[in-house]
């Protein structure tokens, strides 16, 4: 047996936040076979997909910014990132773009790691993991008139040890570096 899409209804956008929109979206399970009397209602944010990046600098330390996250009212310790604008002509340029504002750091290369959806169930984006080899300090920062950031060197060796003790929680942060994990491995055989 294999899972069908539910027939989807206009959405209705519910609040404009700035950087997301609420949408309530009505949807008819695939037994329905459309019948729009038997659609259910779901809630969906709609946001531009974002990028985080992993600078890592010719000595091997990663750049990571502390900055206070209003949802859960704490500082954390995160890699730089953002949101993919309209000017931004792919996701890597949005990541070199986070990259330099926040850090004031340029890369020599940027290279793809992959993309995850960071919630299916109630978000509509996908967020674009990058590494950034041969960082350096060649800007000041350009922060928005919402951030406020403080930039940490950190030995690139160290940060399973921050991910395992809590220091980084950010679940997209902890996926970058897994998946920087994965390039920078061998191939397993893996047999049953």
């Amino acid at each position: 047996m294999s899972i069908r899409p539910w027939h989807k209804l206009p959405p209705e956008p519910l609040a404009d936040a700035k950087v997301f929109t609420l949408y309530r979206e009505r949807a008819c399970p695939p037994e329905a076979d459309g019948n729009e009397a038997a659609a259910r209602d779901f809630y969906v944010i709609h946001t531009p997909d974002w990028v985080n990046v992993i600078p890592v600098t010719p000595d091997g330390e990663v750049v990571l910014v502390e900055q206070y996250r209003h949802g859960i009212h704490q500082v954390t310790l995160e890699i730089p990132g953002g949101m993919v604008d309209a000017t931004d002509e792919t996701p890597a340029a949005a990541a070199a773009r986070e990259l330099e504002e926040e850090t004031g750091y340029v890369a020599e290369a940027i290279e793809p790691l992959g993309c995850c959806h960071p919630n299916p169930a109630i978000q509509n984006n996908r967020c674009y993991s990058f590494v950034a080899r041969g960082a350096r300090k060649l800007r000041p920062t350009r922060f928005d008139g919402n951030e406020s950031l403080a930039v940490r060197l950190v030995p690139l060796e160290t940060i399973p040890t921050l991910i395992t003790t809590g220091q980084i929680t950010h679940a997209l942060v902890i996926v970058a570096f897994h998946r920087l994990s994965l390039m920078n491995s061998p191939p397993r055989n893996v047999s049953g």
